[in-house]
């Protein structure tokens, strides 16, 4: 994370929304035996997907402060993203520090994303180093890494450019980090950052990033990008997101935060795109913020009775990590917040009266609006009895056209929409609800339209 952004980043010209690569690809080349990357999705070692829901701790800096791991875990997240250093703050943390990091990980059941803070802002913050030091501090921790690929995920360099132009560029430099430390032998996941103080407001690691997946011989690697001032529209965060999933590659948000210094992000946009799509993300961070941005600590002096308004809002808030985080399957069970077990069976005998009708409601809301396009999502409330399935209707008034849904199977014909459940989604408990969204442009007007919903 970064205190302060040193260019001002205005709305996304049509020439940055064009030209974007894609690219299918397949199952991993090499068989690791942790986590592994498919079809543009992140799978722990059991073979289950995995969508981080992380936060992150600048454990560095407070090293003292042990309990955060287990706190962290209390707020439900899967995933803590640990600050770690090379050199460049002391002291450093070597192996025996590390070691005991990815201990505390286990102990309670979080994945172990661990990132190298020394790069951040190369060529830009005195003090910063090339990802190529970074892979030197990697590869000096390899006996204590091995045999960790179930548990850790390597973040190789912390937002590894500044603004400047540097030599060699991200792409050369990254490419190059990758297989280093493939060389090395290191079969777990990787994670590299994005250029720009990790918010890639050039384009670098979007326009790059399927020959930088494609240069790991493992093709194992997991693009983050950081997400702060630049992404202060959804137009913005859905794009962003959006390419790199039709491309099928795996992209993580490794970085937010509801406020900060070069612009206040959409963190409500991020944080259901990234539900929606299944995509994760991991929020800065738990406690001991500094330099005029301690808003973005989420419980004060690390105690978790002490929350703030950004530590409420991404825990328990709409898509907050309590209600969309499930636990690795790699700790012995299944996710958490899923029955273990079906459903019990229905009794075999005939109720001595007729059950209640089944219906359902639909609610629908703009989640944002920009010039000529917009963002909304439609929740199906079953009513007293359960149902199997669900359809959604509505005509529009002003002409708006979807490009994009998720989470429904949407048809339209001129202006009217039908959106039916997907299999994952159609049964529904009594009273019980599933959320479906959609892209879509609108001219002159956006008249909200008044759904109608249909059960069986």
């Amino acid at each position: 994370m970064r205190s302060r952004l040193l260019a001002v980043v205005t709305a996304l010209s049509a020439a940055a929304l064009a030209a974007m690569f894609t690219l299918t690809i397949g199952s991993p080349a090499h068989a690791a035996a942790g986590f592994t990357v498919a079809n543009g999705r992140l799978y722990d070692a059991n073979g289950t997907e995995f969508v981080m829901r992380g936060i992150s701790h600048a454990h560095t800096w407070y090293a003292s402060q042990t309990r955060a791991f287990a706190d962290i875990k209390a707020t439900g997240a899967n995933t803590v993203r640990v600050v770690l250093s090379g050199g460049r703050w002391q002291p450093a943390n070597g192996a025996s520090d590390v070691a005991n990091v990815i201990s505390l990980c286990r102990a309670n059941r979080l994945i172990c994303v661990l990132e190298n803070h020394d790069t951040t802002g190369y060529g830009e913050q005195s003090g910063s180093v090339p990802l190529s030091t970074a892979v030197d501090y990697w590869i000096s921790l390899r006996n204590v890494l091995a045999g960790q690929e179930r548990y850790v995920i390597i973040n190789i360099g912390n937002e590894p450019v500044g603004n400047n132009a540097v030599s060699p560029t991200w792409t050369q430099a990254t490419t190059t980090a990758i297989q280093r430390m493939r060389d090395a032998g290191f079969d777990h996941t990787l994670m590299v950052d994005a250029p720009n103080w990790g918010q890639d407001w050039r384009f670098e690691m979007r326009d790059n990033a399927a020959s930088v997946f494609a240069a790991d011989p493992d093709r194992n690697t997991v693009f983050s990008i950081h997400m702060y001032g630049v992404f202060d529209t959804a137009a913005e965060i859905t794009d962003y997101l959006g390419r790199f999933r039709t491309a099928n590659l795996p992209i993580v948000v490794g970085e937010f935060g509801h406020n900060h210094s070069d612009g206040n992000p959409d963190e409500d946009t991020i944080m259901s795109y990234t539900q929606a799509n299944r995509i994760g993300y991991i929020g800065w961070s738990w406690s001991g913020n500094g330099g005029g941005v301690e808003y973005l600590d989420m419980v004060t002096n690390f105690d978790p009775n002490q929350r703030t308004s950004w530590g409420t809002r991404i825990i328990d808030g709409a898509n907050g990590i309590r209600s969309t985080s499930r636990e690795a399957t790699v700790f012995g069970s299944g996710p958490t917040g899923s029955p273990t077990t079906g459903p019990t069976q229905s009794p075999t005998a005939q109720p001595t009266t007729p059950p209640p009708a089944r219906g359902c409601t639909a609610a629908y809301r703009v989640i944002g609006q920009w010039p000529g396009g917009f963002q909304a999502e439609v929740t199906v409330t079953a009513g007293s009895a359960a149902i199997g399935s669900w359809s959604v209707g509505w005509t529009w008034a002003n002409g708006q056209r979807i490009n994009q849904s998720w989470n429904t199977t949407l048809t339209t014909s001129g202006s009217a929409v039908t959106a039916r459940n997907v299999t994952y989604n159609g049964a529904l408990g009594a009273g019980a609800s599933a959320t479906f969204g959609f892209l879509a442009s609108w001219t002159g007007s956006n008249t909200a339209p008044t759904p109608s919903c249909t059960a069986s």
